[in-house]
């Protein structure tokens, strides 16, 4: 099966990253998608952060029934701090039937490089590069033979907007699916 990788903080999940997640699954070749949610890095403690597992429900949640994916928290036991390429290292191991794809935005193929073992990432993983306002479209590795740029939809939303908007009292139900929306109203998040 070839599986998709697609990791974040998700704090919260957004409807871009459920479009990202929708085309990657609909569009490529991939079988699946997991959404890898990172873990909270004990060394930066941020009022904002939601705790691993609150933000692990919340994929779950935006996922709902759709079986093309999957709420990951495969980084959760790993030790701390995680790099891509141990969790890689982790997932072959655990599951050698599988082929892995990291799932990413332009922004971060351009500082690919500076990544712990990038050239044996990119040597033994395909990268699907989506692209992102203000970015140059992934630098010099664009062209790399295990680099697929695809065409998903930018989606100009993002996480850290989300919760200013909702510390200031407004409403973003629209930017986030129905039931993410409805439990962080629910449980009074991020006010």
């Amino acid at each position: 099966m070839k599986i998709g990788l697609f990791f974040g903080t998700y704090n919260p999940v957004h409807v871009g990253h459920m479009v990202i997640a929708n085309y990657m699954v609909e569009f490529t070749d991939l079988d699946q998608l997991w959404m890898v949610v990172t873990p909270q890095n004990p060394f930066k403690q941020k009022e904002s952060m939601l705790k691993d597992y609150d933000r692990l429900h919340l994929v779950k949640l935006a996922i709902g029934d759709d079986p093309r994916m999957k709420a990951s928290d495969i980084e959760f036991s790993l030790p701390q701090p995680n790099y891509t390429s141990n969790t890689l290292a982790y997932l072959e191991e655990k599951f050698p039937d599988h082929q892995f794809v990291l799932i990413m935005g332009a922004d971060n193929l351009q500082h690919f490089h500076k990544w712990k073992n990038s050239e044996h990432i990119i040597a033994n993983h395909e990268l699907y590069v989506y692209p992102r306002i203000d970015s140059d479209e992934g630098g010099e590795l664009r062209a790399h033979s295990n680099v697929k740029m695809v065409d998903a939809p930018i989606m100009k939303v993002s996480s850290s907007f989300i919760r200013k908007a909702i510390g200031e009292g407004k409403s973003v139900s629209h930017y986030m699916p129905k039931g993410v929306a409805e439990y962080v109203e629910e449980m009074n998040l991020y006010k």
